[in-house]
């Protein structure tokens, strides 16, 4: 019999320690250790014959490859982020805000899988069958092979999947389940690590498509140990302000395909509703006359998006503190940019408190918006639109100059489609068979006298 002990676990990475401590020794985390205890299972190994090989290692030239394998889901937003469909035998971890959506997005998944390929086993630790039943009336998800299971003992949840050999697994939320094996408490380090180990073996043995809802931490972050994110194949996070009605689904990891592209959804009564187009709907309501307000391109893995960068300037009520806020980009980039243009541009920004905005909820990382942003602040400050029809790429650099980015031709093409005809980028290209006259400028000084003129 093994015997129980107590130890301190850190919630944040997982080390152990003998005692508790204020701080963890190995990640510094404050008020991280908890005290917990943990029995270890009696695991006996079964004797090997003579002479015979459990598991023999093979050439990796020798194993035989399949390119059918993916499951189809009649959601392209959420096959373009996997990476073109589901891998059976999976492990798909999505995170994200409470209330963002993460439920309701895979028990819509769950739905549609279970009316194309088969049995589809919901299990919630969260919500009771009545209240499932209420959600899956409101998003229309009530397929008679989609069955739902309100447990919390992995051991149960796994039996019961057995029997029923569905094609996919959603367990919702991964820190509610547990083992019985450990003594520790659901969402403990020790649990979140066995749970997700069982269900793994689960997936991979019988090539079973698991999806699981992980909480997030007050930073963002998925709790518990980053071992967590190492286990599991893909890692997902649903994005955007809970008080926007779009969600942006990001791949922060992927075995089976890429980690640049980005699924755009719209929270509706009915659900998640896909946006086949979203440059439309994120431009539908600009006005163009509107001083402050640039159009960007940027591009999301293989899907080049333009978005709308607002821009406000107002001179400082606190002396020589200005206020500098940003909402979907880096707040120290735009620090970068107004320097840039104060010291390059002779931009009397020193006293004016400057605000940033990107419409929709959408969070802009590549430094192609770097010219927009630019030019949305410098418009606002002389209260003169940017001309209409222009849309701008490019990377500033620290000494004013601008430079190219990647793919610009695909990124002209998609504004042109979209009925814009004019373009200001660092190099010029050609948009075959488009009415867009794209103007090549060197620096932010002669982009600001392109953008700004009617």
């Amino acid at each position: 019999m093994a015997r129980a002990r107590t130890v301190h676990v850190c919630q944040q990475c997982g080390a152990q320690s003998p005692r508790w401590a204020g701080r963890c020794p190995s990640c510094a985390a404050w008020n991280s250790l908890v005290e917990t205890l943990e029995t270890p299972p009696a695991r006996q190994r079964a004797a090997v014959p003579a002479g015979a090989r459990a598991v023999a290692a093979q050439p990796l030239v020798a194993v035989a490859t399949r390119h059918d394998d993916r499951l189809a889901v009649d959601m392209p937003e959420l096959a373009r982020v996997l990476g073109g469909g589901i891998v059976p035998g999976s492990l798909v971890l999505i995170g994200g805000d409470p209330g963002i959506g993460k439920s309701t997005l895979l028990l819509q998944v769950a739905n549609l899988l279970a009316r194309q390929h088969g049995a589809v086993l919901y299990v919630s630790g969260e919500e009771s069958a009545q209240q499932l039943r209420l959600r899956g009336e409101r998003l229309g998800a009530l397929s008679e092979r989609l069955y739902i299971l309100p447990e919390t003992d992995l051991a149960t949840v796994l039996d019961e999947a057995e029997r029923l050999g569905p094609v996919a697994l959603v367990v919702d939320s991964i820190q509610t389940v547990y083992v019985s094996d450990l003594e520790s408490s659901a969402g403990s380090v020790g649990q979140l690590r066995e749970c997700t180990l069982r269900l793994m073996q689960f997936a991979k043995a019988r090539g079973v498509a698991a999806f699981l809802i992980g909480h997030v931490t007050k930073e963002g972050a998925i709790a518990g140990p980053r071992v967590l994110e190492h286990m599991v194949d893909a890692v997902l996070y649903l994005e955007g302000e809970r008080f926007h009605s779009y969600r942006l689904l990001r791949g922060v990891k992927n075995r089976f395909g890429s980690t640049n592209e980005v699924g755009v959804f719209e929270m509706a009564d009915a659900g998640l509703r896909e946006v086949p187009n979203p440059s439309a709907v994120f431009l539908g309501e600009r006005d163009e006359s509107a001083p402050g307000s640039a159009v960007v391109v940027t591009l999301e893995g293989t899907r080049p998006l333009l978005d709308e960068v607002q821009a406000l300037t107002a001179a400082t009520a606190f002396g020589g503190l200005p206020r500098r806020t940003a909402n979907g980009i880096d707040l120290n980039r735009l620090h970068m940019l107004i320097g840039v243009l104060s010291k390059r541009v002779r931009l009397p920004l020193g006293n004016q408190d400057i605000y940033v905005n990107v419409v929709g909820g959408m969070r802009i990382g590549e430094p192609a918006a770097d010219l927009g942003v630019a030019m949305a602040i410098a418009s606002s400050l002389h209260d003169k639109p940017v001309a209409p029809g222009t849309v701008l790429v490019g990377e500033v650099g620290l000494g004013g100059e601008l430079r190219s980015v990647s793919q610009l031709d695909r990124r002209l093409a998609e504004a042109a489609r979209l009925g814009f005809t004019r373009g200001i980028a660092a190099r010029a290209a050609r948009v075959p068979g488009r009415r867009l006259r794209v103007e090549s400028v060197a620096s932010v000084q002669e982009a600001l006298g392109a953008a700004l003129r009617s």
